[in-house]
């Protein structure tokens, strides 16, 4: 085969077949794209070309009329070659779709691909020489908006700017902190420090993780927990007791962000009395922590699920049993 100058073949740029369909060629560009984007590599010059190309690929293979034309030019070139070598009579292409319009153009007039991409398709491309176009051509970004144009250049600094995250933990990853992996919409994978203690609405930030150099602000949502609820600095949560805990009073188990802790029953206790946990509720900005409240739920079995013999303890309460509640209900 010639050498065809500086021929870049752009389905093998994209890592997709001849015939692939529109949506395919969308789907690897987007991969590639985020994969070598500058701002996700910075100071990486191979990436950057890498993220010239695929950008160049794409803004012909996604026009179809643009696409059709490189197919049948690239058919030209492989069978003769550039200006130079042999060359088939001239042939009328006509191209529109944001080319140039010419109803006559001989492709084995150029003498490499960069001229004839830049002058027939009106793509400044990186290896055109004879274009004012330097590192700073503008590539289609794929994060931008779709027919807005971006220069990159591996000397430029970028823009630096402060970027907005937010992210959402449970309670106990909140209340703990410690190290938690986030990954960014950008593709990054960060791993933070985070602090313990944390609140609804609160912000964290990051410094230097934004764009050039810029700062990246976690903003923070504690899900809705099914057992503990937070007032401030205080918990509450409700801890079922039988109607034999009620009366007698003694321990039991009541959850806490620690675990679970024992905590005294007293004899008598009443539904919907509160009971405090002194040192058990959430962290200040200071460390010191609120109370916990544990709200009393006395619970009846249901008859369904009792043994026989607590039946006859139950029968044989009834009968013995001293107390009345009603007893001064109509007086």
């Amino acid at each position: 085969m010639q050498n065809l100058q500086n021929f870049r073949d752009y389905y093998e740029i994209l890592g997709v077949s001849k015939d692939a369909p529109n949506d395919e060629i969308k789907k690897s560009y987007r991969r590639l794209a985020r994969q070598y984007h500058p701002d996700l590599n910075p100071g990486n010059k191979a990436a950057e070309e890498k993220f010239k190309d695929v950008n160049e690929a794409y803004e012909i293979l996604s026009d179809p009329g643009k696409r059709a034309q490189y197919d049948q030019f690239s058919v030209f070139w492989k069978q003769n070659g550039f200006a130079g070598s042999k060359s088939s009579p001239r042939k009328a292409w006509n191209q529109g779709n944001g080319g140039r319009t010419s109803s006559d153009v001989n492709p084995g007039k150029y003498d490499n691909f960069d001229t004839f991409i830049d002058q027939v398709f009106g793509v400044k491309n990186k290896g055109n020489k004879s274009s004012t176009a330097s590192a700073n051509t503008p590539n289609t970004d794929p994060f931008r908006t779709p027919r807005t144009k971006v220069s990159y250049s591996p000397n430029a600094r970028q823009t630096r700017r402060d970027i907005e995250a937010r992210l959402t933990l449970p309670l106990e990853k909140a209340y703990q902190g410690g190290l938690e992996r986030i990954r960014l919409e950008d593709g990054r994978s960060l791993e933070v420090n985070m602090p313990p203690g944390m609140v609804t609405g609160q912000t964290i930030r990051l410094r230097n993780q934004g764009i050039g150099g810029g700062d990246l602000y976690l903003k923070i949502t504690v899900q809705t927990h099914h057992i503990f609820k937070l007032d401030g600095n205080d918990i509450y949560c409700q801890v079922p007791i039988t109607p034999c805990e009620a009366v007698l009073g003694g321990q039991v188990e009541a959850p806490t962000l620690d675990g679970l802790v024992k905590m005294t029953i007293p004899p008598g206790v009443r539904s919907g009395q509160r009971l405090r946990l002194e040192g058990k509720g959430y962290p200040n900005e200071k460390g010191k922590r609120g109370n916990q409240l544990v709200e009393i739920q006395i619970i009846t079995p249901s008859p369904k699920n009792i043994s026989s013999e607590e039946r006859q303890l139950y029968e044989k309460l009834r009968e013995i049993e001293t107390f009345k509640p009603r007893k001064d209900l109509l007086r």
